[in-house]
């Protein structure tokens, strides 16, 4: 049978029973508070709830409808029935009009039952709605929180929201103790206080790891008495945050005598379900804060370190091969008519070791300063910038023949400065190694790719090499050929990939000996609003 707690203004107790018997046949368990005036009602309303509220038309000195404007005022969820033998058509079509469920004539108390039924259902439902909208924003909320002190905040108002609850309040476990975290109630509890785990209810629901519902907290065995005879509750529900190993409780209070329905216990769990998985969610973020925050450390030890590195390229190293370079020059101006060819020869190769070593430096403190450089970012029409290049080389060398063709408005967002740093390495690369072709060809251009993403490209039919090694083309001081072959540092595609992914892309090749040699690279696809897709032209 549906339990019901009703609140009847009515004057004559043969009908309060007879209306009682009618709905206990409508499959209603009743328990039913009499008031026959409006003091007893408005004292009744505030010392207890109810699931249905009944009305005669009117008691001595207080009629039906001043009961439902008060109703409507304190308590307009509960469904509000007038039952009556004196109502007219026009008296019933005001109370309709208001808001009241129905009007019923005594000498029809066999619909009682069934709009009693419906309107509850209806009431429950709409309350229900707004708990689970509730819910959903709360959810929100704590997915949200980056710490307990967030959680708390959160959870103290919506545990009390969810039910209509009297109050509430957020435990949380500390070893053997119950910490009252914080609450949110019409009067003070327990706010700060800490109680051993064995002596309160929030710690039972917790060791037990089950949930708490109590109607009368003065008669059940689990309640310390001392500590709630002070307080204003009558009623609770305690639910456990997690089920395994409870690191907590929430719980619901009333002032009224109340019996939790099914559906506000589940709210109350699905809020410690969530808060359950906030709480956890706080550990990991606390952990990666954490491991950020060592990343960052070791990171700027690092960068430290290679600034110190830097500096002994740039003047501890720096010095001695400055007297190296010098002492060689002075000696073979000074002493040179005393030295023989293979003395003099050895100097040369001293020489020329020691300008190869003070490129070598040179390039690695560029490579240091690019790496180290912020990006500037712009709209780059890559296509110039090639073109300009290959206009350059083909100046310096006059004498060359070479085929270059490069696709037109390839524009891109990002530094100009740094991706001209990169189409000079990657195209003086490809007119490197294709110095003895009788029929070079180079090219740059863009395809796109599946995801929408521009692959740019430098081509040649240059010398290659075998894809074997190529894991080490873009590592400092590693070649695929001889110095004598060709010369180089070897710093260049090392210094293009780290330009390539400060621009948030990749940089791979393609090549086979002696049949020419493709690099590709992608650029970042996030860039302004107002600017077209990466790789197109505008």
């Amino acid at each position: 049978m549906n339990r019901l707690r009703i609140l009847h203004v009515e004057d004559d107790a043969t009908e309060v029973e007879l209306i009682q018997l009618i709905l206990s046949k409508g499959g209603f368990e009743c328990e039913t508070f009499m008031a026959n005036s409006g003091s007893e009602y408005i004292a009744a309303l505030n010392g207890n709830s109810f699931d249905l509220i009944l009305s005669n038309s009117s008691v001595p000195e207080f009629t039906g409808h001043a009961a439902f404007e008060i109703a409507k005022q304190k308590c307009p969820d509960i469904p509000f029935i007038l039952v009556s033998a004196n109502t007219n058509p026009e008296e019933i079509a005001t109370y309709l009009n208001e808001g009241v469920v129905d009007c019923i004539s005594k000498n029809q108390l066999w619909r009682l039952a069934p709009i009693a039924r419906r309107a509850i259902a209806q009431s429950r439902l709409e309350q229900q709605n707004q708990a689970m909208e509730r819910l959903v924003k709360v959810v929100q909320e704590l997915s949200l929180a980056r710490s307990l002190d967030e959680i708390t905040a959160i959870v103290r108002v919506a545990a009390r929201e969810l039910t209509g609850a009297d109050g509430a309040t957020f435990v949380l476990r500390e070893g053997d103790m119950c910490f009252y975290a914080d609450e949110n109630a019409i009067q003070p509890l327990w706010k700060g206080r800490r109680f051993p785990i064995n002596i309160c209810i929030g710690g039972w629901c917790m060791q037990h790891q089950q949930q708490v519902i109590i109607e009368d907290v003065y008669e059940d065995e689990r309640i310390p008495y001392e500590a709630y005879q002070p307080t204003f509750i009558k009623s609770l529900v305690m639910v456990p945050i997690r089920q395994e190993a409870p690191i907590g409780a929430i719980g619901n209070y009333w002032a009224t005598p109340h019996l939790a329905t099914t559906e506000e216990i589940g709210l109350i769990q699905a809020l410690a379900d969530t808060t359950s998985v906030a709480i956890e969610n706080i550990q990991v973020y606390q952990e990666l804060e954490k491991r950020v925050r060592d990343r960052t450390a070791q990171l700027e030890a690092a960068n430290q370190e290679l600034e110190a590195f830097a500096y002994t390229l740039s003047h501890d190293l720096r010095s001695p091969l400055s007297a190296i370079d010098g002492y060689s020059s002075l000696l073979l101006s000074e002493y040179g008519n005393q030295l023989d060819e293979r003395a003099k020869f050895f100097l040369n190769r001293l020489g020329i070791a020691s300008d190869r070593m003070n490129a070598q430096i040179e390039h690695m403190l560029s490579l240091h300063k690019l790496s180290q450089t912020e990006i500037q970012p712009q709209t780059v029409n890559l296509s110039k910038i090639a073109q300009e290049i290959v206009v350059n080389f083909k100046a310096n060398e006059l004498n060359r023949q070479v085929e270059t063709t490069i696709q037109e408005e390839l524009v891109v967002y990002g530094d100009p400065v740094l991706l001209r740093v990169v189409l000079e390495n990657l195209l003086s690369n490809a007119w490197k190694y294709t110095a003895k072709r009788k029929e070079a060809k180079i090219e740059f251009g863009a395809v796109l790719e599946s995801n929408s993403l521009s692959k740019f490209y430098v081509r040649d039919n240059g010398v290659g090499f075998n894809m074997t090694y190529a894991q080490k083309l873009f590592r400092p001081f590693q070649r695929m050929h001889s110095q004598q072959e060709f010369s180089g540092t070897g710093i260049g595609l090392a210094s293009v990939q780290r330009l390539v992914q400060k621009h948030g892309g990749r940089i791979w090749a393609e090549a086979a000996v002696d049949r020419g040699a493709t690099f590709y690279f992608t650029l970042s696809e996030q860039r302004r609003k107002d600017e077209g897709r990466w790789g197109q032209g505008e």
